[in-house]
């Protein structure tokens, strides 16, 4: 549940505070990339 006024309207990602904010995964939208995709994607672009 987004509790964040920024992120309810720009989301989390626009947010000036998004590198230093410690709740952008509990009251903001923000969610981690999987490991697993990422891991994959790193793999295709050295191909």
């Amino acid at each position: 549940m987004t509790l964040c006024p920024i992120a309810l309207v720009a989301g989390c990602k626009k947010c000036p505070a998004f590198t230093v904010c410690p709740l952008k995964g509990v009251i903001g939208d923000y969610k981690k990339p999987d490991e697993t995709q990422t891991k994959q994607n790193a793999v295709e672009k050295k191909m």
